[in-house]
């Protein structure tokens, strides 16, 4: 992988396809071939024509700014230490990835269920639901994050049907993984300017570990994409999503569609930088079969990584990465896993 000196283009050539032309029977072979060579080739797009309106995304970044900026103590008071579900703020410097700090502060939220009641034997990934925490001081920010949950899974599952069509697979392979109880999980983050030690790691290299990502991006840039051996800036676009591969795509067509590398560069000085994170995944028991298709004899297979190694079972894959991410929180409430 890319080093942090590795050089980085300053521009973006990441693919944008828009969505809406899925629904034209004129556009939508050219749009499918497209959207194939973008999941094949890099696991990375701009996603416009999603339907997601311009009020919509100034809200949820809007209020994003607002919950950053209550005082320390009632972000602390939701604090995800709270929380054995891993819910709720996690301070500046206490996310790891890559087993070094990263230089944020976030909330995280997903569906709102109750907390579990796991039974001896049961799978420790049951903990990974249960209710989210919200500060008093901004009651607004509830019902507006899940709402977006809601407005933002209909997308994602729109997408994932037709990149599924794309590759020649049939199109509801994944239906029944995701309706029900499928698990949503949003991130509202802040990267609060250069970190004192020069560093540099907003959040550092790695592969999300479901199915999609939608992210919504403020105008300040930093997310970067590891591609040709190298790193490729992904400035931000007004009305796109940038939409990324998980690892579970990759596990379920043998290594054909790409999970690729990215991070996010602390932004210069005092600069802050806001986005909002969406993850598309299907109920936490899903065990991830092969999709079918012609595309197989195309397959690589998988490349097994020792250090990450890739669970079937879309439960045990979120728990693994939320341990290594929230180190503190795994020590207090699941200590199994703190050590394992």
């Amino acid at each position: 992988m890319p080093s942090a000196h590795t050089p980085v283009s300053s521009r973006s050539s990441l693919p944008v396809l828009d969505l809406s032309r899925a629904d034209d029977p004129a556009l939508r072979a050219a749009f499918r071939e497209e959207l194939h060579a973008a999941a094949r080739d890099t696991g990375f797009l701009h996603l416009t024509g999603h339907g997601v309106s311009a009020a919509e995304t100034a809200r949820i970044l809007d209020l994003t700014r607002q919950f950053f900026a209550l005082p320390e103590a009632d972000r602390l008071s939701v604090s995800n230490l709270n929380s054995p579900h891993f819910r709720g703020y996690t301070r500046i410097g206490h996310e790891v990835t890559g087993g070094a700090s990263d230089w944020r502060d976030q909330l995280d939220v997903g569906a709102e269920r109750p907390a579990p009641d796991p039974k001896p034997g049961d799978p420790a990934y049951l903990w990974l639901e249960g209710p989210n925490q919200w500060p008093a001081a901004l009651p607004e920010l509830r019902p507006v994050v899940l709402a977006w949950q809601e407005r933002l899974a209909a997308v994602a599952h729109r997408l994932l049907r037709e990149l599924l069509a794309s590759i020649g697979a049939p199109e509801d392979f994944f239906d029944a993984a995701f309706a029900d109880r499928p698990h949503l999980h949003t991130k509202l983050i802040r990267y609060p300017g250069a970190d004192p030690t020069g560093a540099g790691q907003g959040v550092g290299a790695h592969k999300d570990y479901g199915f999609l990502t939608l992210l919504l991006q403020d105008s300040v840039g930093g997310l970067q994409v590891v591609k040709d051996g190298g790193y490729l800036d992904v400035p931000p676009m007004e009305g796109a999503f940038v939409v990324n591969l998980g690892e579970l795509l990759e596990i379920a067509t043998e290594g054909y569609l790409k999970a690729t590398d990215h991070r996010v560069v602390s932004p210069p000085g005092a600069v802050e930088r806001y986005s909002v994170p969406f993850f598309y995944n299907p109920r936490l028991d899903t065990v991830v079969e092969t999709v079918p298709g012609a595309y197989l004899k195309d397959a690589p297979g998988l490349s097994h990584d020792a250090a990450n190694p890739l669970y079937r079972e879309y439960g045990r894959n979120e728990l693994k990465g939320f341990a290594r991410a929230h180190p503190a929180v795994a020590r207090r409430w699941h200590p199994a896993l703190a050590s394992a």
